[in-house]
């Protein structure tokens, strides 16, 4: 057996390496390869050298047959399959105890000099956003303005106690409200609540209508967080890592083009009916464009002037942002003065602008969801309660991973998910987290959720008593808040170049999320893009790269021949490497290109030793007949005797081989399969790896395969599911260099330990 050890030290400024090789028993070679060394005598240097390698133990060889004989593999242990013992203690209880509810954690070490003003102040800078966006995606989602301040009162108190973000701002989000808008609309349109009024004119009752979908939507939030909080407890937070981030960009961004075309109709101040389904994104762009004519001049106005002054005064902030205590809270400033104008002028009789109308004042008794509503909602509730999520937790880790805390994955589903559950019988709807409102939570010094409770108190005063002066608040106003804060959305348009130089794949992701969001609608568009997000991983592992390995020169680095011109192919010998592992969908393709690689047509080589075989067996077949006839013909014959002597009637015929068959013969004489990109193989494709075996066998050439994985959660405790099936000498633990023979060494005698670069 042939050891190969290297030994390095370094020390000062000089490094002394020494090459080993040993070859079973009485032949050992020691020469030193580079003397680099500044301050020690070379004498020094060979006894440092021979000490090291007395401490050197040799290392073998070991094919996984032998490995798995010396190593001695230890039986799996039972009940081991992710289950663990719960002992019920007190420090259990404790532990259990601050996990759900992480506020006990902190509140207790809360540095109320360094941090108490920062979240004041971040809290009425946040409550004062809250406000606005409130009323504007209440709008949004097809609902009255008062369900708004709900949202943003109860969910954010809530979060308090359940959350572990500090810095992350929940509340309505114009996503997740568009969503619930897209569902209001197409569950309960407006036909339905069409009255006629002294037996000809015929007018919605508004009031009808919004009470009907405010049960509807509370059912919807109630059921989103019962998905939320039974996700968490499972520990199934890892399931937003299916919404990749091209994903979540492409639909966030689809969203806001389904947002701005749901407010232009108030922007316009025309009337139009209430489409759902696929393509309805573009039915109601139509009739928008067909009613231009109809067009409130002064509702235009309005919406124009606001979202003018929002847009200068939010690029004023930005510039400003290092120079400005807290930024200008233009969209208040803004509800409050078009809300003094329309009043004073009476902008809803002179001028026919739709105004917000009453918000009733104090807070509701909770009700009982309606559970009739589960069934047609399920689909829905599922899709916002992981949209939800998906944006609460990559705001939170990027907060997180900025100042140095960690945001627990699961217990941030759990605590949404209550914040839904609990909001959903006091007449809220869904929420989630909003990136300008955590911005500014963050960047006006706040430091905790002590900040969204401030948040919260500043929503309750307005609930109770300042709600009911917003009744002449335009609709146009809360429509140019909501147009205005998708700019930041409408940026990531920016994606389409960055990923056409990074990666096509994830640009493809986006693009067909952003077009089957805008033409299936939010909740089909949802699954389809998932559907096909998963498909570009099966396409990936389908058209992995293949390659042939060769050594670079003078190193134990092994690179794709195709691409290294230093990379030179071992003599006699084929290493093949995929990109991906095997299973039933790629395996037969992993053949394929085996075969093709190799350089050699495998199958027509093993058709023409069939049909040189069976020409052999004839042709012997016809001898003995021949030999028959003689031998009768010699007994029939005169009396003499014929003795016939062969030698070898008795002796072993040996195999026939390709060259005494005339046949070519392969210029390799062994193949090395490297399995280090292999973390699992399903049972087609161990099927597929015997053929392998089996095909070039036929053809005189060995197969190996090297680095075969031994983790013990493969397949029952097995190091490769089924690989017990195959050659025990031919599966090597080890790199291929460990099946490679050692230079210097004689053909046949492997190189253990010889390090190798990851390939």
């Amino acid at each position: 057996m042939a050891l190969w050890g290297k030994w390095s030290w370094r020390r000062g400024w000089g490094a002394c390496r020494v090459l080993c090789v040993s070859s079973c028993g009485d032949i050992a070679e020691l020469s030193l390869m580079s003397l680099q060394w500044t301050g020690m005598q070379e004498g020094q240097v060979g006894m440092a050298a021979e000490m090291a390698l007395s401490h050197r133990a040799p290392r073998e060889v070991l094919s996984e047959a032998e490995l798995e004989e010396v190593a001695q593999r230890k039986p799996p242990t039972k009940g081991s399959i992710g289950l663990r013992k719960i002992r019920c203690t007190g420090s259990a209880a404790k532990s259990l105890l601050f996990r759900f509810l992480p506020f006990l954690h902190w509140l207790p070490r809360y540095p109320v000099k360094d941090w108490l003003l920062g979240d004041i102040i971040s809290g009425f800078s946040v409550g004062i956003m809250h406000l606005p966006q409130g009323l504007a995606y209440a709008l949004l989602a097809g609902l009255p303005p008062v369900t708004g301040l709900y949202s943003s009162f109860y969910p954010v108190f809530l979060y308090f106690f359940f959350g572990t973000s500090r810095h992350n701002s929940v509340g309505p989000f114009a996503v997740i409200s568009v969503m619930i808008g897209s569902l209001t609309e197409s569950l309960l349109p407006s036909e339905n609540f069409v009255e006629s009024v002294n037996g000809s004119n015929a007018t919605v009752n508004e009031a009808l209508r919004d009470a009907a979908r405010v049960e509807l939507v509370a059912t919807i939030t109630v059921l989103t967080g019962i998905f939320q909080v039974a996700l968490g407890l499972l520990q199934f937070g890892f399931v937003v890592t299916y919404l990749s981030d091209p994903l979540v960009r492409g639909y966030t961004t689809a969203a806001s083009v389904h947002v701005l075309i749901s407010q232009l109709k108030n922007v316009f101040g025309i009337s139009i009916g209430e489409h759902s389904g696929p393509l309805s994104l573009f039915v109601t762009f139509i009739e928008i464009c067909k009613k231009l004519p109809d067009t409130n001049v002064g509702t235009l106005v309005t919406a124009i002037i606001a979202m003018v002054a929002i847009f200068i005064v939010k690029q004023l902030n930005h510039k400003f942002a290092a120079k400005l205590p807290m930024p200008i809270p233009i969209e208040l400033v803004t509800i409050i003065v078009s809300t003094g104008i329309s009043y004073g002028v009476n902008l809803n009789d002179k001028f026919d602008i739709s105004v917000v109308g009453t918000i009733p004042s104090g807070l509701k008794p909770p009700v009982v969801p309606n559970v009739s509503y589960f069934g047609q909602v399920a689909g829905n509730a599922f899709a916002i309660a992981v949209v939800g999520y998906a944006i609460c937790i990559s705001l939170g880790k990027i907060f997180a991973l900025k100042h140095g805390y960690k945001v627990d994955s699961n217990q941030e589903l759990i605590a949404l998910g209550l914040c839904n559950f609990l909001g959903g019988f006091f007449q809220c709807f869904a929420i989630s987290c909003s990136m300008s409102r955590s911005l500014v939570q963050e960047t006006t010094g706040g430091n905790s959720q002590v900040a969204g409770v401030i948040a919260s108190l500043v929503i309750l005063v307005t609930i109770l008593k300042i709600g009911e002066l917003f009744y002449d608040l335009p609709k146009a106003i809360l429509s140019a808040i909501i147009i205005i804060n998708l700019k930041g959305m409408f940026k990531q348009f920016s994606d389409l170049s960055t990923l056409w130089k990074s990666n096509r794949v994830d640009l493809m992701v986006w693009i067909v999320t952003f077009v089957a969001t805008l033409l299936l609608n939010l909740d089909i568009g949802l699954a389809a893009s998932v559907a096909f997000g998963l498909l570009t991983v099966i396409f990936r592992t389908q058209l992995p790269h293949y390659s042939i390995l060769g050594r670079i020169s003078n190193t134990d680095v092994y690179r794709d021949v195709a691409e290294y011109e230093m990379a030179q192919e071992v003599p006699g010998v084929k290493i093949f490497r995929s990109s991906c592992t095997l299973y039933f969908a790629n395996v037969e393709l992993y053949a394929d290109a085996l075969k093709k690689k190799s350089g050699i047509n495998v199958d027509r080589l093993i058709e023409k030793k069939k049909k040189a075989l069976k020409k052999l067996k004839k042709q012997q077949k016809k001898a003995e007949k021949e030999k028959a006839k003689k031998k009768k013909n010699a007994e029939d014959g005169p009396g003499v005797a014929v003795i016939e002597l062969n030698a070898g009637e008795n002796s072993v015929h040996s195999e026939p081989t390709l060259r005494s068959l005339g046949l070519p013969q392969p210029g390799f004489h062994a193949i090395i399969l490297d399995f280090s990109s292999v973390n699992f193989v399903d049972t087609v494709s161990i099927k597929i790896l015997k053929n392998i075996f089996r095909d070039f066998r036929e053809i005189e050439v060995d197969v190996f395969i090297a680095s075969c994985p031994g983790e013990g959660d493969l397949q029952s405790h097995e190091p490769l599911m089924g690989m017990a099936t195959l050659p025990a000498h031919s599966c090597w633990p080890g790199d291929p260099s460990m099946v490679l023979p050692s230079p210097g060494l004689p053909q046949g005698m492997g190189a253990a330990g010889c390090p190798m670069d990851p390939i």
